[in-house]
């Protein structure tokens, strides 16, 4: 039967620290940045959203040797993203199950990097659509009084914040990337000049004198 060991409680006393009202953690440094820039741990850190794994079962997934998986779960664990969840003595041995400190991430505001880092992110993941694959993309601007992005903001967060289904064996995985950022769209002015002509441009009907108006 396999022995299992939980983490020790200064481990979930330090996540803790690391998290804001939602449960989210906050990352700031540039450590925790660098180490999730790698597409290796991205990939790394996307599979282990989905439950705790071993060195073996990260390396078979991953289709890499447990020795470069063993590296990259170490950089991750010392920038404080993962953490070692539990031992189980198994045939004679041990193996190690490793789990996301937190399994969503936010930006602090102070943070060198935006929501680039996002985008980013999500075009490192995402796939060549087949035809008839679901799949939406689009921008579009707005021009919004900041009591309306507000609203607009708190709509998202709603919306993102829904439970949505999260088990592997049910379907293909799908990303969703939501972003409400000020954009450099330059605004003209209204246009005051009078008409110099009809609605098309066109010289206006003529005046009993001959004048065009």
């Amino acid at each position: 039967m396999a022995e299992h060991r939980p983490p020790a409680q200064g481990d979930d006393q330090e996540d803790a620290q690391l998290r804001d009202e939602h449960g989210h953690l906050v990352l700031r440094s540039p450590q925790q940045f660098k180490a999730l820039g790698h597409p290796v741990r991205h990939r790394m850190v996307n599979v282990l959203r989905q439950r705790p794994a071993t060195l073996r079962q990260l390396a078979q997934v991953l289709e890499m040797s447990k020795g470069t998986i063993g590296y990259h779960v170490r950089v991750l664990r010392e920038a404080g993203l993962v953490r070692l969840a539990e031992t189980r003595r198994v045939r004679g041995g041990t193996e190690q199950y490793f789990d996301l400190v937190s399994r969503s991430f936010t930006l602090h505001r102070d943070a060198a990097v935006g929501p680039e880092f996002l985008i980013n992110a999500a075009l490192g993941e995402m796939l060549p659509t087949p035809p008839g694959q679901a799949s939406h993309t689009v921008l579009r601007h707005l021009w919004l009084t900041d009591a309306e992005a507000q609203a607009l903001k708190a709509r998202l967060r709603t919306m993102v914040d829904e439970p949505h289904p999260t088990d592997p064996a049910r379907g293909e995985p799908y990303g969703l990337l939501v972003s409400l950022f000020r954009a450099d769209v330059p605004s003209l002015p209204p246009d005051d000049a009078p008409d110099p002509g009809g609605p098309d441009g066109a010289p206006g009907p003529a005046a009993p004198d001959g004048r065009s108006t």
